[in-house]
């Protein structure tokens, strides 16, 4: 539960099916990534005598952006920071951003990171070392990763995922990923189907299981935890990538 004495926090509303809101707060002030509904996002800041000063947006897909609305007619002043490319898919932007900007977001500096594949302006938001919970970098990547898989490509080619993938791969280990789904449990399914006796993918998988039958969330993740049993980061090629991708796409459907 959060308490006003908490310095920066983050915290996790689960929603729809399978969302995850993440809610990012100092003090009475609170940012919200990627709200896909308005109601229960809603009655957490006001339980909690939360301000709303920030909406961040990585890309345009309804389960992404359909609380925003809601949020900005009951906290007017609030900025909705998004891709200057997707202004005519995102609507309600107050700050537009593009690849490689910085924005200061209550004290803390947050660097624009281009991360096109699942969708063509699809951006993450990426705070360096400092002073968040455990004093790591923080990314919130929406669908461009996810705990041991990554986005589907609709609007992005295998070139695509593999340059941005890359991209995330080089951030420092400590990373934690907040990513906007809880997919972990069937991604380690997928790989451990492709991986039998692979033992990292083996024993994160049960270790996720067991999270998830207390009814805990898997995520945050870090990329230190994807590089040993996210088979994507492990892919040394574009068309391992791509033929990963397809087999991860027909063992979905």
């Amino acid at each position: 539960m959060y308490t006003p004495k908490d310095r920066y926090k983050i915290h996790s509303l689960e929603v729809l099916k399978d969302n995850i809101v993440w809610i990012w707060t100092l003090g009475e002030q609170a940012v919200v990534v990627d709200p896909a509904v308005t109601e229960p996002v809603k009655a957490f800041l006001q339980e909690n005598g939360l301000h709303l000063i920030a909406v961040l947006q990585t890309h345009h897909h309804a389960d992404h952006i359909e609380g925003t609305e809601g949020l900005v007619k009951e906290w007017s002043n609030a900025e909705v920071i998004a891709s200057k490319a997707d202004s005519n898919r995102i609507p309600f932007q107050t700050i537009s951003v593009n690849p490689g900007d910085t924005v200061s977001i209550i004290g803390k500096t947050v660097k624009i990171l281009g991360v096109s594949g699942h969708t063509r302006n699809h951006i993450a938001f990426y705070l360096p070392k400092g002073d968040l919970e455990n004093n790591n970098p923080v990314l919130f990547c929406g669908d461009a990763l996810f705990g041991a898989g990554c986005g589907k490509l609709f609007e992005g080619t295998p070139e695509d995922l593999f340059i941005y993938l890359n991209s995330l791969n080089s951030l420092p280990a400590e990373t934690e990923i907040y990513c906007a789904h809880e997919y972990t449990v069937g991604n380690l399914r997928w790989a451990q189907s492709l991986y039998p006796h692979d033992q990292l993918i083996n024993r994160r998988l049960y270790k996720e299981t067991e999270k998830r039958r207390k009814g805990l969330i898997t995520l945050p993740s870090s990329i230190s935890e994807e590089r040993k049993t996210n088979l994507f980061l492990r892919a040394r090629s574009i068309k391992e990538l791509a033929d990963l991708r397809q087999d991860k796409d027909r063992w979905s459907s």
